[in-house]
């Protein structure tokens, strides 16, 4: 889940309520950040080399084989410009015709798979926390518990996460409450000021043009106009307490309300049983593609077509499979989104989404498992809270129940164009133990939906890099293993043995960059497609 930040009393503190903005041409962006992702150390900038691996490595070769990756997300709006001829297709499925031709038991998977809908063609938009879903499930048996000793052995696991997901419900719950107050509070204050210049104004909309236009003697309009343009310049405008006010709204009436249900209603399944899976439909674009199409063009975006960014392998095709809603994915549905991609031929699955808590991670669990099984490569956004993930549950996981980990699962963190001691993402999650590796995820444009362009921070972001340098190493050195490939890119990553930088969340505090993550790196694709060669070549000998 992209989670919002908020503060609690300040207005001009809340930066988190603000839509993404969309561009019809990349000319609008700050051509500093075009493409940087690209881009290498040698040209300044601490991209993943993948222009410097095209133009030296790649230029006169073919690659051996399309690498399909799924892309198990919020949704995607394949009709983009940049990701023409790059949408996997199900070959033994016939669009439209209403009919499961593949007997796979989901009807017309031309493009993918909706998890998150109905056979009657509607989505889940909304969505609960993962924490609320738990605390409605579990409250009937143990909310009327006041000791452990009343709690049965086999229970106790439980009854510690029912008392975790109690504790984070009380305190989300009473800081939003809270900002409701305040937001309303401060609204009325900027309603009297805000009606008065209308009326002087004669208009119900201005601007700050208009504001600073108004001459006039009368105290009250003076004393209103200054008030509105000292909170303008602060970033606080009638459009930017409205959107703060939704924020709040949503996290109050969908993501926290226990009362709120849309599975039941839309989607119809149970949610606790695995084996009920025939079930959403083929809308993967839904009603919120933002997300997926951006980390989509990461991957794979045209390279050659001029009109935009560069994919990292737009030789790639892309599998839509929608499970992410506005709250928390269910495990059920990541599972199931896994197994799918797995049995319909992908070779790299991305995740750029998590939560910290679940009920039914076993679900996970096992499809991760399936996916390595299957020789699938699976790559994991660390996630966006600047939390150590070796001392907290963070899911989807590659440890395993049985204390082991999957061979073939990639967790990568978050690093800015800039070599130094702002390296790592501020925000991005790190772990000595459970972070991989690192790759570009600070100010990166991609694509967003109705052929536009947008940029964006996240380790959401940062996980399709290294996901487009999969696919890529892969479809050049097609008989490497998923665990062959995934020791490839850490193995290859660019390591600054010494540099030293501020960790994420810690005011200043630096640490040694190496001990972030298990590769002490950054993803390089120059490095990683080297290094793959020479085990193609070891292998071919062996043979």
């Amino acid at each position: 889940m992209k989670r919002f930040l908020l503060p609690v009393l300040m207005l001009i503190s809340f930066f988190g309520v603000s839509q993404p903005q969309y561009f019809s041409s990349v000319d609008s962006l700050d051509k500093k950040y075009f493409n940087w992702f690209n881009l290498s150390p040698d040209e300044k900038y601490q991209g993943a080399s993948v222009d410097k691996a095209f133009n030296e490595l790649l230029k006169d070769r073919t690659p051996a084989k399309k690498v399909i990756v799924a892309v198990i997300d919020g949704g995607v709006d394949i009709s983009h410009p940049e990701l023409q001829g790059k949408i996997w297709t199900n070959s033994d499925e016939i669009e439209g015709n209403g009919i499961d031709d593949d007997n796979n038991g989901y009807i017309d998977d031309v493009h993918g798979w909706n998890f998150i809908g109905g056979a009657d063609g509607r989505d889940v938009y909304y969505e609960n926390m993962e924490f609320v879903r738990i605390l409605k499930e579990l409250t009937p048996k143990f909310g009327n518990i006041v000791s452990e000793k009343e709690v049965a052995a086999g229970d106790l696991n439980n009854y510690d996460l029912y008392l975790r997901c109690k504790k984070e419900y009380d305190k989300e719950y009473e800081n939003y409450s809270a900002q409701r107050k305040n937001v309303e509070k401060f609204e009325q204050k900027f309603k009297n000021p805000k009606e008065i210049i209308q009326a002087y104004l004669k208009k119900d909309k201005f601007t700050l043009e208009d504001l600073k236009n108004i001459k006039t003697d009368n105290e009250i309009i003076k004393q209103s106009r200054d008030y509105l343009i000292d909170w303008n310049k602060k970033g606080v405008t009638p459009e930017f307490i409205a959107s703060y006010k939704k924020q709040i709204n949503e996290w109050l009436d969908y993501r926290l309300n226990m009362d709120f249900d849309p599975r039941s209603t839309i989607v119809k399944d149970n949610p606790a049983d695995i084996n009920d899976r025939y079930y959403g439909n083929n809308d993967i674009k839904g009603p919120s593609a933002f997300h997926g199409t951006f980390v989509s063009g990461i991957i794979a975006a045209n390279r050659e077509n001029g009109i935009g960014i560069k994919g990292i392998n737009s030789n790639a095709e892309i599998m839509v499979l929608r499970v992410v809603p506005d709250g928390d994915e269910r495990d059920k549905d990541v599972a199931l989104g896994i197994r799918y991609a797995v049995d319909n031929g992908a070779n790299v699955i991305n995740m750029s989404f998590g939560k910290y808590f679940s009920l039914r991670g076993a679900f996970m669990e096992d499809a991760i498992r399936y996916a390595e099984a299957h020789n699938v490569l699976v790559i994991h956004s660390a996630g966006n809270e600047a939390d150590n993930t070796d001392l907290t549950d963070n899911y989807p996981s590659a440890r395993y129940s049985d204390g082991t980990k999957s061979s073939t699962m990639i967790t990568v963190g978050a690093n800015t164009y800039k070599k130094g001691k702002t390296f790592c993402g501020r925000f991005s999650n790190y772990g000595k133990e459970t972070v991989d590796i690192f790759a570009p995820g600070v100010d990166i444009v991609s694509i967003s939906p109705g052929s536009k362009y947008s940029q964006g921070d996240g380790t959401s972001f940062s996980g399709p890099v290294v996901a487009g340098v999969a696919a890529l190493v892969w479809s050049y050195n097609p008989n490497l293993t998923a665990s062959q490939l995934k020791d490839i890119l850490l193995n290859s990553a660019d390591v600054y043995p010494k540099m030293k930088v501020y960790i994420p969340g810690k005011k200043k505090e630096k640490a040694l960059f190496s001990d972030l993550c298990v590769s002490g790196g950054s993803v390089n694709a120059f490095k990683a497609l080297k290094e793959a060669s020479k085990i193609q070549v070891t292998a071919n000998r062996t043979h």
